[in-house]
């Protein structure tokens, strides 16, 4: 629409004569806009809202940074100077030589990732977080 005011409403206000702020701030109220909408407004195909509920990943795990890693020998994964413990995990003793990936969300909190399974999360200072408030903080 920007595009269509651009072009068409100088010549308006100047035909119009007018030369001031106020007056065409008036102007566009009472006579410009409802003369476009009249002309050019269409009504929509279906009455109810055209916004529809997300139901993709949680964006918590998209809006974050995301870097890929490798786990060390040491079942650690290394990331900004810090060494992120990886817990024991009923799945493998281990994930040495895995890709995994590290998320860093707005609070500083990390999370390492395998695929899409979680394998830890942990404070920004590193420390692993507690198992029951990581079930908390992973909803």
């Amino acid at each position: 629409m920007f595009g269509t005011l651009q072009g068409r409403l100088p010549q308006e206000l100047r035909a119009a004569g007018i030369t001031t702020m106020p007056a065409a701030n008036q102007y566009l109220r009472e006579v410009f806009l409802p003369a476009h909408n009249r002309r050019f407004q269409v009504a929509a195909a279906e009455p109810d809202t055209a916004f529809v509920s997300y139901t993709g990943p949680d964006l918590k795990e998209v809006l974050c940074i995301q870097e890929d890693r490798v786990v060390g020998r040491d079942n650690c994964v290394s990331y900004q100077r810090l060494s992120l413990q990886l817990p024991p995990d009923r799945h493998r003793h281990h994930h040495v030589k895995a890709k995994v990936r590290v998320h860093q969300y707005p609070d500083g909190r990390l999370a390492v990732f395998r695929g899409h399974r979680c394998l830890g999360r942990y404070h920004a200072d590193g420390r692993l977080i507690a198992a029951a408030e990581n079930e908390r903080t992973a909803a």
